[in-house]
């Protein structure tokens, strides 16, 4: 083997920060944080992530923003198909000729997708079993619900998120950072943390640190209540968090009395707040005011 060449059977070499930042020098790349563009630079993390997705052999994996390719390629080392969803054209581009030098053996493993995950409706190959991202922070609850509703194949995945997001996605009823996103994500999957990620493992260094989620599918609610309708119940519920639900209702209930009629259709308390319930209780709730005004002659 001469200077220059990679040996093909060889494993990938995965990315460290010398690898990155003369990646991001060649194109002429400086990150964005409209983007939110954070790249990690430590092999130890990726594969961290990777190990604790818990991927089953042979399943195609979504990745969301693999901008320079450190989780695209320890994706291809565990033996993964991997469909990378790129919104920045210039690293899309760049990816597959970064894969064939890391791991030429595996390039055939990648297909890149240039394109906005939030516009995302359907990907090339066969459907992705798995979601491993490092989701930009500023979109990451938006992507995340978004592949949930259109991508139902989706059965587990593992997220880096912002820390603070990643508490709130897995937060449970009652606790101080129970929210909307709680609630949302808790209608696809069983959502759980699955640790901590720190700032200094990414360049540049954002101002906060990361955390990781895992999530499993699990089926929604039995409620004859549309998604649209239960989350338009979650969106009021949780828009003056101090308001009792009653109050917080009156809104999308239509009609003077019939947030408080649903509420007790539904078992729930008028005088309690949305953070004590459950996605649950939610639908019931959605079903409820469904129920009343179909008995009001409502529209």
């Amino acid at each position: 083997m001469t200077h220059g060449q990679t040996d093909s059977s060889a494993g990938p070499r995965l990315l460290g920060p010398a690898e990155v930042r003369l990646l991001a020098h060649r194109l002429g790349l400086r990150p964005s944080k409209q983007r939110g563009q954070n790249f990690v630079i430590d092999a130890n993390t990726v594969r961290r992530i990777v190990r604790a997705a818990d991927l089953r052999d042979e399943e195609t994996v979504l990745e969301v923003g693999p901008g320079l390719g450190s989780l695209t390629l320890a994706l291809l080392e565990r033996g993964s198909r991997v469909v990378a969803v790129e919104v920045d054209p210039v690293l899309a581009r760049a990816l597959p000729g970064t894969v064939a030098r890391h791991a030429p053996a595996l390039a055939d493993r990648l297909e890149v997708v240039e394109g906005d995950a939030l516009r995302l409706s359907v990907l090339p190959g066969p459907a992705p079993g798995a979601l491993v991202a490092n989701l930009p922070y500023n979109v990451s609850v938006p992507v995340l619900l978004h592949l949930m509703v259109t991508l139902p194949s989706l059965r587990h995945g593992l997220v880096m998120v912002q820390a603070e997001v990643a508490d709130r996605l897995a937060a449970a009823p009652g606790s101080r950072t129970y929210g909307i996103p709680s609630v949302k994500a808790a209608w696809f999957a069983d959502v759980r943390r699955a640790g901590s990620v720190p700032r200094t493992v990414f360049w540049p260094a954002p101002n906060v640190d990361s955390g990781l989620v895992a999530w499993t599918h699990r089926d929604p609610p039995r409620c004859s209540a549309t998604r649209e309708e239960v989350f338009a119940v979650v969106d009021a519920a949780f828009a003056q968090r101090r308001k009792t639900l009653r109050a917080a209702l009156r809104g999308v209930a239509g009609a003077p009395g019939v947030a408080e009629a649903a509420l007790e259709r539904a078992g729930v308390d008028p005088a309690a707040r949305g953070e004590s319930l459950g996605v649950e209780e939610f639908a019931r709730v959605a079903d409820g005011l469904a129920a009343v005004r179909a008995d009001e002659g409502a529209p």
